[in-house]
């Protein structure tokens, strides 16, 4: 689950940090807090918040870019953006037991950073159309699996235009999961839960 707060009114954090916790319970793996527009200081909050959202869950909390942040908040790991710095320069910053992920878009992109070393996992995309990103081409489910095969050891997760009808058609290529924005900022907080539970299911059993 990927977080855009500004899609769900006027008390967007509210029903964000409400979101989180129901994806958490949900059983939702990873929520990346992406909110880009936020000052340090409420970024920071809304993190601490969301960590403490998922506790006693197996979700753990990534902020987007900002590894100090995300250091501070307590949260358990960095998403890094493909303009961002060397997940190695990260790594010697950061515990231990933190996860970095890194943003790319292509081929010789996924060489130069897997042989830099420090990641946890690559988010490739984008995979389908999306909203999020309006014009840009989508890359398709055969660029995925080049991207699976590019990245060797490393988990990928596919990202872009990714819903419960697209999510079935991912598995086959080999990657290790998905992410999404609109699929989980869109639909009604009554029926969130069902949601990523659904979202759970179309990994689970896919149509291969």
């Amino acid at each position: 689950m990927i977080t855009d707060r500004r899609r769900l009114g006027q008390q967007g954090e509210a029903i964000l940090i409400r979101r989180v916790a129901i994806a958490a319970q949900a059983g939702a793996h990873l929520v990346q807090i992406r909110e880009r527009d936020m000052t340090d200081s409420a970024l920071l909050a809304l993190a601490v918040r969301a960590v403490e959202a998922v506790r006693g869950t197996r979700t753990r909390i990534l902020v987007n870019d900002r590894w100090d942040v995300a250091v501070a908040a307590g949260a358990h790991g960095v998403h890094l953006r493909a303009d961002s710095a060397p997940a190695r320069r990260v790594r010697a910053a950061v515990p231990p037991s933190f996860l970095i992920g890194r943003s790319v878009h292509s081929r010789d992109e996924i060489i130069r950073v897997r042989d830099e070393g420090g990641l946890d996992y690559l988010l490739f995309g984008t995979v389908f159309a999306t909203e999020s990103k309006p014009g840009l081409p989508a890359a398709g489910i055969a660029a995925l699996g080049e991207a699976v095969n590019e990245a060797r050891e490393l988990p990928v997760l596919a990202v872009g235009g990714v819903t419960l009808t697209t999510a079935v058609q991912l598995a086959r290529t080999g990657c290790a999961g998905f992410a999404a924005i609109g699929q989980f900022a869109d639909d009604a907080e009554a029926d969130f839960h069902g949601t990523v539970a659904a979202a759970l299911a179309a990994w689970e059993n896919p149509s291969r």
